[in-house]
């Protein structure tokens, strides 16, 4: 058997280089796919494992094992396509933006589609379950509105991702605090002060931006949106009872893929009774959308979305991706890297810094939030222990870099997600995730008015007596 050799820095650039150059240059100059950068990057890393000693039995078996790891990811990834689809065809997601049309006032949508879709996931624990709910519904009557979909879809994200990283619910949250050694309760405490005062901050800013947009909010369109609805789709308020079903279950602990999957059969229940559907066409609406055609280019996009069909590309991209982070930490490449940054932690400020930066790089590089939640942890435990410092501040600047940022990565399993299930791509919608911002920035300011590494919490001693 031969010796392996951990990476040199050179080797570990021209990899990263060449990957993160095939995946700008593919999505942004040929407008090709990034499944190609991907998989194309799985043999660059293979190739340098076979130089570095590795034998390409143990890499695919690392692949392997990357992919199996985020197994949950893709069940409900599925499961949330086929909903789509069918909430659709039985007349769900137009109901609710009939009803949404309707009720909302222009002025207060967005701030209503962050406390929507933040208690939505909140009491779900799933940011894909909300935004595959809630958040579809919210860029209905956005664009029925005539906001931007680019900041309906911030708001949107704001609220889903608020929700999932303070729900006691969310796997998320489970795999931050248990992997940074702390117990969910407190983990969620500790986020508190710096995710209240963000998402305060985020209400107001999309506050202000709606009542801009108030004024010249189209209502011809809105009641042209609002008539064709009601002439496609039966509308009734029993078309209200899947949601809180799943919800409801959701809320009750009861495992997201199942839940999702059976919310997802009622759609087509719903469609056969209440919407005239044949049973036929309402089962293939699971796999891929009925064509609706309502004259209403916005509208119809939105309809014809949905289905497992449409899932299999997000498919294709979460697995290359978890298994192309699998093979960079199966050759040392992200272990490397972290050895070599952590020398340059001196304090609070540059430690919870370079947390969610590798939070951030973990998700660029693994493309999937599971690979960052459980990489930025287990890299950088010995140093906060090394500091003294609290594990909480561990978990929750881990959330931060890990969740937060995770919808920021085009070719992340969020990244990939969020801009299918939404119908906006990743870079237009980037710059108004203020909640991500707004949290990361704060997390940074208040550590750097605090020259104590416990950033007034309790102490490391204290902090390992309430691992669960």
């Amino acid at each position: 058997m031969s010796k392996k050799i951990p990476p040199s820095m050179l080797l570990i650039s021209l990899i990263l280089g060449a990957f993160l150059l095939l995946a700008s240059g593919f999505t942004a100059v040929l407008s090709l796919p990034v499944q190609l950068a991907l998989f194309i990057g799985w043999f660059l890393v293979i190739g340098a494992g076979l130089y570095l000693g590795h034998s390409y039995k143990d890499l695919e078996h690392s692949a392997a094992r990357g992919i199996f790891e985020g197994t949950p990811a893709i069940l409900i990834l599925l499961s949330v396509g086929i909903l789509t689809g069918t909430w659709v065809t039985g007349g769900i997601v137009p109901t609710i933006i009939y009803y949404g049309l309707n009720t909302i006032s222009p002025s207060l949508f967005l701030p209503a589609a962050i406390l929507i879709c933040s208690l939505t996931s909140l009491a779900t624990g799933t940011s894909w379950g909300a935004a595959g709910t809630a958040g579809i519904a919210m860029m209905g009557i956005g664009q029925g509105m005539g906001i931007p979909a680019p900041i309906t879809a911030g708001a949107v994200l704001s609220g889903v991702y608020f929700g999932d990283k303070l729900s006691p619910l969310s796997d998320s949250v489970i795999l931050a605090a248990g992997m940074s050694g702390v117990s969910v309760s407190t983990h969620i405490i500790r986020m508190l002060p710096i995710s209240l005062s963000s998402y305060l901050f985020t209400l107001v800013l999309f506050t202000i931006t709606g009542l801009s947009y108030s004024n010249n909010v189209d209502l011809q369109q809105v009641e042209a949106i609002s008539s064709a609805i009601a002439s496609h789709f039966h509308i009734t308020w029993i078309s209200l009872i899947p949601p809180f079903v799943v919800i409801g279950l959701l809320s009750r602990s009861k495992p997201a893929f199942p839940v999702i999957t059976l919310g997802a059969f009622l759609g087509p229940l719903w469609a056969v009774v209440f919407q005239d559907v044949n049973l036929v066409d309402a089962l293939r609406s699971a796999w891929e959308p009925i064509h609706v055609s309502t004259h209403i280019n916005i509208l119809d996009q939105l309809l014809n979305g949905g289905g497992m069909f449409n899932m299999l590309s997000s498919l294709a991209v979460i697995v290359l991706g978890l298994g192309f982070g699998s093979l960079l930490e199966a050759i040392g490449v992200i272990t490397v890297i972290a050895e070599k940054m952590s020398r340059l932690i001196k304090g609070e400020t540059s430690l919870t810094s370079y947390t969610i930066f590798t939070g951030f790089m973990a998700n660029l590089l693994g493309s999937a939030m599971y690979v960052s939640l459980i990489m930025t942890p287990k890299l950088l435990t010995k140093t906060y222990d090394r500091l003294n410092a609290d594990r909480h501040l561990l978990s929750r600047n881990s959330e931060f870099g890990g969740t937060l940022t995770s919808a920021m990565v085009p070719w992340s399993d969020n990244g990939i997600f969020m801009a299918g299930v939404l119908g906006v791509s990743t870079f237009e919608y980037i710059p108004f995730m203020w909640l991500t911002f707004s949290c990361i920035g704060l997390a940074i300011l208040f550590s750097y008015f605090s020259p104590s590494t416990r950033f007034g919490l309790i102490s490391k001693e204290e902090s390992l007596k309430t691992t669960p």
